[in-house]
């Protein structure tokens, strides 16, 4: 393992009503609630999406980084990039990279075996990039994020398999290409439809034009669907209109994409 992507964070004014669309339309589960992110004012969900997550916070007090990304880019919306690296080494080369290049870092701690750190969304195009260590080294097992190990318990695979890839938009995606991909020590390659993409162990992180007008962020996810009929009737249930392979929730785009794509 090089560097992988665990985690994808979105943010919402309100949580139960995004939990219950993920849970209703993908057939998902949360497998933890962490209640340290109340000491940034937020309230959170894990939802287990095959071996990896997509966390959702929401703001529960005035004045959080949370709250002011809201506004920033109009409403809910995509948040955070996390990964995994293969040693605490590799980490903190990515670390000093990303100083080099005068990114700053947001936050970090460092306790035990784990050290997370984030890099300012500022820096590094809109979208927060977190590198993790996790002395544990199991990219598919234990995440202290995820409470440890018992998230397997809220594991469920029948509607959607895992993600594949997380996309990021921007008035530059050749630039902000090139800056993940100078941070991460992870060469560019272009997909089948010739667009940027830097190739984790897992998953891409895909750049494309920001075409919404919200700016710069986090704005897509593929999901490798196991069941597409179930994924459209659960989401004819809740209102959800898809349009061809796409439809959105927490104003983020859901990408539906078969198996092996």
């Amino acid at each position: 393992m090089s560097i992988r992507l665990r985690q994808i964070a979105l943010v919402a004014n309100k949580l139960a009503p995004v939990i219950d669309d993920l849970k209703g339309v993908f057939g998902l589960e949360v497998c933890y609630i962490d209640p340290g992110v109340g000491a940034f004012g937020l309230e959170n969900s894990l939802l287990p999406v095959g071996n990896n997550f997509i966390e959702v916070v929401a703001p529960i007090k005035d004045g959080t980084a949370g709250g002011r990304y809201l506004k920033r880019r109009g409403g809910d919306g995509g948040y955070m990039v996390i990964c995994q690296c293969e040693s605490h080494a590799a980490q903190l080369e990515r670390r000093e990279r990303a100083l080099s290049m005068n990114i700053r870092i947001a936050w970090e701690r460092e306790s035990g075996g784990y050290h997370v750190m984030q890099l300012h969304p500022a820096d590094t195009g809109g979208s927060f990039f977190e590198i993790d260590w996790d002395a544990k080294g199991e990219p598919e097992g234990n995440w202290e994020p995820a409470g440890g190990s018992g998230w397997r318990k809220a594991k469920r695979t029948e509607i959607v398999s895992a993600y594949s890839a997380v996309e990021l938009q921007s008035p530059d995606p050749a630039g902000l290409a090139e800056r993940w991909s100078k941070i991460a020590g992870v060469p560019l390659r272009k997909d089948a439809r010739g667009r940027l993409e830097m190739p984790l162990d897992n998953a891409s992180v895909r750049f494309v034009a920001a075409t919404d007008g919200r700016g710069e962020g986090l704005s897509g996810i593929d999901m490798v669907i196991a069941d597409r009929a179930r994924l459209n009737a659960a989401a004819d249930r809740r209102g959800h209109k898809i349009s061809g392979d796409q439809l959105t929730i927490c104003g983020t785009r859901f990408y539906l994409v078969a198996p092996n794509r």
